[in-house]
């Protein structure tokens, strides 16, 4: 089958751009990994290996892993998952090796961090399969985010806290998803285009009301007080694992919550039956008594409010305050995790993790003066979404009614 071999022509492409790394511009020196940070409960040694040999070890190695996904697709097998993971691993290690040679890579700082930038994008990705899952496609991702940022600033900023800054966050993205569910399911308006409008009306909007009214009074507006870092007693000094999972904001922690709820309801309750059954045959569902329409309207909202929470991150963590456009697209990523992920929330998660991790080297590379273009760098997240999307997903199904209005009758 033809599709079979996507996956290992993308792994075969990421193979000799990570060979031509060395070939073109070889680096000289040794590669620094810093896995402890202060506040672990023992020190562990860096890691110096010579960076040339990492990344010809690494280069055989993700040979061989493309070598043997081309086997599978001959013989007409898909490619594990786990073969997958380890030839990624391979090549982001083959890449950071020689980008660093002759410095040193805080790992942990590097992971922490990665974590902390993919928060928007879990929470984004868990709403867009929620509502995947219900039968509404969710292009509205981005606008949610942007405006649970926006709504976060100004409740926070007025209020002087952060929790009605949250729970404003939550409301502003339930509201462009009432706008959704309005327009995709009432008035069976194509879903697609009305995702799109919706993030351009988002963006217009808070665009003038930064320039009009936010800018003009930043002190009272837009100067949100931000959600503190805690450490779990104990946990936190766990070496490499505290300092990444248990060093963070209780928005992080929130998303580890979520993660959980979101998939042990969508597999294990019967809310969660209910929602799959509408989004793959609304017309069975709606024969067995379960309402379609209200389910749908319900899981959207739902979806919209976990968004808006991902919008918050940005005004009450990330950044000192609310900014024009700020998500950077951030909303679309999510949706490619969806979409990557196969609409489960828990390997959406991952994808989003993955994205995370991507938008996160450039900084950590800057910092520690790596000589890697920062306009490759600044492209590095969008170009790993469109190569983990049209080559590693491999064969997929979305919801059967995704997409597709429910007409009674």
């Amino acid at each position: 089958m033809p599709g079979l071999w996507k996956t290992p022509g993308v792994m075969a492409a990421f193979t000799v751009l990570v060979a031509l790394l060395v070939l073109i511009r070889p680096r000289s020196g040794d590669s620094t990994f810093r896995w402890s940070r202060d506040g672990d409960w023992f020190t562990i040694p860096d890691i110096s290996l010579p960076a040339n040999g990492i990344v010809w070890t690494a280069v055989a190695l993700c040979l061989l892993c493309t070598a043997y996904a081309a086997w599978n697709a001959r013989a007409g097998r898909k490619t594990p998952l786990v073969l997958v993971s380890a030839f990624a691993v391979l090549a982001v290690s083959g890449f950071m090796s020689w980008a660093v040679a002759g410095k040193t890579l805080p790992v942990v700082g590097l992971l922490a961090g990665a974590l902390a930038l993919a928060v928007p994008l879990v929470f984004g990705a868990l709403g867009g399969v929620l509502g995947e899952r219900a039968g509404v496609v969710n292009i509205a991702i981005d606008g949610q985010l942007l405006f649970g940022a926006f709504g976060a600033a100004i409740a926070a900023s007025l209020t002087g806290s952060p929790w009605v800054g949250l729970i404003a966050a939550m409301i502003a993205g339930m509201l462009v998803a009432l706008l959704l569910g309005l327009f995709a399911i009432t008035y069976w308006v194509e879903q697609v285009i009305v995702g799109v409008v919706l993030n351009v009306l988002v963006i217009g909007f808070t665009s003038f009301m930064f320039s009009q009214v936010l800018s003009e009074n930043s002190a009272a507006l837009n100067n949100p007080p931000h959600f503190p870092r805690l450490e779990i007693w104990v946990l936190s000094g766990i070496p490499v694992i505290g300092p990444i999972f248990f060093r963070q904001t209780v928005l992080v922690y929130m998303m580890y919550v979520a993660v959980f709820l979101v998939a042990w309801a969508l597999y294990r309750s019967k809310w969660g039956l209910r929602v799959r059954a509408v989004g793959e045959h609304p017309k069975a569902a709606d024969t067995v008594g379960i309402n379609v329409i209200a389910t749908r309207y319900r899981t959207v909202l739902l979806a919209g409010a976990i968004a808006g929470i991902g919008g918050a991150t940005y005004t009450l963590v990330s950044v000192p305050s609310f900014g024009r456009e700020m998500t950077g697209g951030a909303g679309y990523i999510a949706l490619a995790a969806v979409i990557f992920g196969k609409w489960d929330p828990i390997k959406a998660t991952l994808a989003a993790l993955l994205f995370g991790f991507a938008s996160n080297v450039e900084s950590v590379l800057s910092v520690i003066g790596s000589p890697v273009p920062s306009q490759f760098m600044l492209m590095l997240p969008y170009v790993v979404t469109i190569f983990a999307v049209a080559g590693l997903v491999g064969n997929s199904r979305a919801p059967a009614a995704d997409g597709v209005p429910y007409r009674k009758g």
